[in-house]
Formats: C-alpha cells, sequence, structure tokens
C-alpha cells in the first residue's frame, strides 16, 4: 500500500473516532503497516494542517490522537453549536484538581484537604465521567480511591497525566475570578 494510501485512512479513521485513537489501535486497523510509519504519518499530517491554517488539528491527547478545532475558530463552532459550555464550580474545580494531583486518594482525605463533605462534588465528578472509582484501600471500611478517567485527559487536553502543570505553571497562569462559574471546556474541542 502506498504512502498516501495510509495517510488518507488515518486520516478517515481519526476523522470517525469517538475519541482520541491510539498508535496501537491505527495498526490494528492498518496491520501492513510499521508503528513507526504510522507514526511518521500522524506527524506528517499534523504539520499539514498546522502549516496550510486549516479548520481543524491534529492533537496528542489521552493517550491516542485527536481531530480537534484549530482554537482561531472556537468562538464561531460554539455559535454554530449554540448553547453554553458544559461549566465547573470553584468547589467541583478544587476537588478535581486535588484528585488529580493526589490520586489515588479517598473522599475522607480529599474532605481533610479541603475542610468540607464533598459527597454532592463526588457524585457530580463520577456523573461528568471526570473520575472513576479505581480501587479500595486496604484499611477498615475500604473506601474508594479514586482517579481521573480518560474523559478528563480529553476534557483539559492532556496527553496523560505526567502534562498536568506544576505549581510553578499554575503561579503564572492567569486565572479567572474564582467567585464566578469557571467553563471548563477547552477552546480547541471539536
Amino acid at each position: 500500500m502506498e504512502r498516501e494510501d495510509i495517510k488518507s485512512i488515518i486520516e478517515s479513521l481519526l476523522f470517525v473516532a469517538d475519541g482520541p485513537l491510539t498508535l496501537h489501535r491505527i495498526q490494528e486497523v492498518i496491520d501492513s503497516t510499521s508503528k513507526e510509519e504510522i507514526l511518521s504519518i500522524i506527524n506528517e499530517l499534523q504539520e499539514e494542517l498546522e502549516s496550510n491554517r486549516r479548520g481543524v488539528r491534529l492533537v496528542e491527547v489521552a493517550g491516542g490522537y485527536q481531530m480537534r478545532t484549530a482554537k482561531v475558530n472556537a468562538d464561531w463552532v460554539k455559535k454554530f453549536l449554540g448553547g453554553r459550555p458544559a461549566r465547573m464550580s470553584r468547589a467541583t474545580l478544587e476537588t478535581l484538581a486535588i484528585i488529580a494531583y493526589r490520586q489515588p486518594i479517598t473522599k475522607a482525605e480529599i474532605e481533610a484537604i479541603r475542610g468540607v463533605d464533598v459527597d454532592g462534588v463526588i457524585n457530580t465528578l463520577l456523573e461528568r465521567d471526570l473520575i472513576r472509582a479505581v480501587a479500595r484501600k486496604d484499611v477498615p471500611g475500604r473506601p474508594f480511591l479514586y482517579g481521573t478517567t480518560q474523559q478528563f485527559l480529553e476534557l483539559f487536553n492532556l496527553k496523560d497525566l505526567s502534562h498536568l502543570p506544576t505549581l510553578k505553571e499554575m503561579e503564572d497562569i492567569n486565572l479567572p475570578n474564582i467567585e464566578e462559574e469557571i467553563p471548563v471546556e477547552s477552546t480547541d474541542e471539536h
């Protein structure tokens, strides 16, 4: 199979995938092609989309690759889709940050850090598929240990947890007024 044919197939797979597509999954579909060649083609596609100022970008996120709206077009896409983006309250965002940085962590440990009950917030994060129970802690009562999900990585446009901002990077970020609700929808989503 010629390289341009493989590129076309990969582009089609990325277009129809309902989430990030892993290199391994692409190779399962195009089994006659090595992972190295697939990665080379993905890099080529990324460069083409970026350099030609196309409306989509190919980004590495949540352990795979996904087509996403170019940031410069995000407002137009939001206008087209209508409605407001999903929002996250300060309490929800704080709890999610604690889980992301301290995972796996129990509800009691989160409450000790935050100083308030987090039952409702935990339920909201579970419903939004941003966290999940990953295990039970080996202590009396065997409480659930919580961790983040692939959906969390996708929402915050992270390749993996090692790409969470450091404390120094967080200090440099100009955060919005935390008294208002904080949007969590990335501006470069599809």
